[in-house]
């Protein structure tokens, strides 16, 4: 028997959902339930051949579990490894090297020194930096969020320089990333499933977070086919095998304005039930796929693009 076990937080609706159309599916062999952990031994296998992460993010000792799975075999969607080291400063610059457009982006030393820091320690970076050229760059209004993590946390809006330095003295020790405001016509999110799935739904980021997949845009076949390719170049250059995309068209141009969400929204009452229906569904084939294709005892991670061309020796983009 190959088990799918889900490892989740708080949030319901999903995980529930998605271990019972797995078993409904009653495909020979498999079996989907929530993830159980009462010890973990270096080394030992997990008991699982398929586990869907939902909440290591937010708690270290879950991904240092998923690394010890994986190592011992374990298909984890998404790769902790991956997940671990990935960032959104270095999604955007990514982002520039295979086609894909996205906001002018500079990345910003902490207010705060971290800890265990002084001055010295400063010693390579200048001081001042070239706010000039920077904000010249980016321009005003612009929008300053953190170089990693998820949801709307810290997220600033600032009209001029002096907003700026008010306004990043309150973000501590968060390494930021100061961002040209695309001022967009349409939005978009998109869920990406498997590398090969996608669901493109309108979204309404300026919308109450309860009426924000409620939007009434119209997109071509043209623009739906040109946002596939897109999701499809980030998400297998990043090699996230559960992924949101979130596009902002402006003057006709898809921008990628966050694409660094390995543990999306999926509860039912934030996404609506269709697209719920889709994702529970979507997610479910796929885990079964990858029970499916599970070995013993070898690596059944994703590993994207960027750093299997880097290991092979091939030309990156």
């Amino acid at each position: 028997m190959k088990k799918i076990g889900v490892l989740f937080g708080r949030e319901r609706s999903f995980p529930e959902a998605f271990i019972a159309r797995v078993n409904e599916k009653n495909v020979e062999g498999i079996q989907a339930e929530a993830v159980h952990i009462d010890k973990v031994m270096q080394g030992e296998d997990s008991g699982y051949a398929v586990i869907i992460d939902r909440i290591s993010q937010d708690i270290p000792f879950y991904r240092a579990f998923l690394k010890n799975a994986a190592l011992c075999g374990t298909a984890v969607i998404n790769n902790p490894f991956w997940w671990s080291a990935d960032e959104k400063f270095f999604n955007n610059c990514l982002a520039t090297k295979i086609g894909v457009p996205v906001p002018k982006t500079v990345i910003i030393p902490s207010s705060t020194m971290p800890p265990d820091t002084t001055d010295q320690s400063f010693s390579n970076l200048a001081y001042p930096l070239d706010w000039e050229k920077i904000f010249g760059y980016i321009g005003f209004p612009a929008y300053m969020k953190p170089h990693a993590g998820g949801g709307w946390k810290s997220v600033y809006k600032v009209t001029g320089v002096d907003d700026f330095f008010t306004k990043h003295g309150e973000t501590e020790e968060l390494i930021m990333m100061l961002q040209e405001e695309i001022v967009f016509e349409e939005y978009y999110r998109c869920y990406c499933i498997g590398g090969k799935y996608v669901r493109i739904m309108n979204y309404e980021p300026r919308n109450p977070h309860h009426l924000r997949y409620v939007a009434d845009f119209n997109p071509s076949k043209k623009r739906l086919d040109e946002m596939t390719d897109i999701v499809l170049r980030i998400c297998n250059y990043l090699g996230y095998d559960f992924n949101t995309v979130e596009l902002a068209v402006r003057e006709g141009v898809p921008y990628a304005i966050d694409f660094c969400n390995p543990a999306p929204d999926a509860e039912v009452t934030s996404v609506g039930q269709e697209n719920f229906d889709w994702v529970v569904e979507t997610a479910a084939t796929f885990a079964i796929e990858k029970a499916q294709e599970h070995k013993e005892g070898r690596d059944n991670l994703t590993w994207g693009k960027y750093l299997t061309r880097s290991i092979e020796g091939k030309k990156l983009f």
